[in-house]
């Protein structure tokens, strides 16, 4: 099993290229359990949801890796909840960012904020380019200090979509490195 993750700023395309990528490839794609639990309880979060919402998310992530599918797609992971805490409550549980690090991801794509109009939905929070470049940037840098491998996507949509689908395609054929770099 190879596994997938999309991550970066809100409204760089994560969920619309994990549906790009399951139409291409097959596999499963497990979506982002904040927007469940935030539809659930119809409120903004606080920071005593967190621990809630992580284990939400590793839920969902376990329950598909059971399933052992050859692509699992993740739509976002962990490194989402301990990014949003921090942003919006200075603050996370210890024990998210452990149970990250405990977990194997093979390639990680990390969405720029650039190239693609940010679009509200009613849950979304960041509607500076500013605010979403720091995500980004605040992402990159523990991908790199963690070392974990990863490939930025960037453009338009169509450059996206095709910059994705490659990068998947060459995780399927065992060539992204070991070693946490740039692709």
């Amino acid at each position: 099993m190879k596994t997938l993750v999309l991550c970066g700023p809100e409204s760089s395309g994560k969920s619309w290229l994990g549906g790009e990528i399951q139409a291409h490839f097959g596999g499963v794609l497990v979506g982002e359990y904040v927007r469940h639990f935030i539809e659930q309880e119809q409120r903004d979060t606080c920071y005593a949801d967190i621990p809630a919402i992580a284990r939400g998310q590793l839920q969902w992530e376990d329950q598909a890796r059971q399933l052992a599918p050859s692509l699992l797609i993740l739509d976002t992971h962990l490194l989402s909840n301990i990014l949003w805490s921090r942003a919006l409550f200075a603050d996370c549980p210890p024990w998210i960012e452990q149970a990250l690090n405990a977990r194997h991801y093979d390639l990680h794509l990390l969405l720029r904020p650039e190239g693609v109009a940010w679009v509200g939905d009613g849950m979304r929070c960041q509607p500076e380019l500013a605010q979403r470049q720091q995500f980004f940037a605040d992402s990159l840098d523990w991908l790199q200090a963690q070392q974990r491998p990863y490939q930025v996507i960037e453009g338009d949509w169509p450059q996206r979509s095709a910059a994705a689908l490659a990068a998947v395609a060459r995780l399927l054929d065992g060539q992204v490195p070991a070693c946490a770099t740039e692709c």
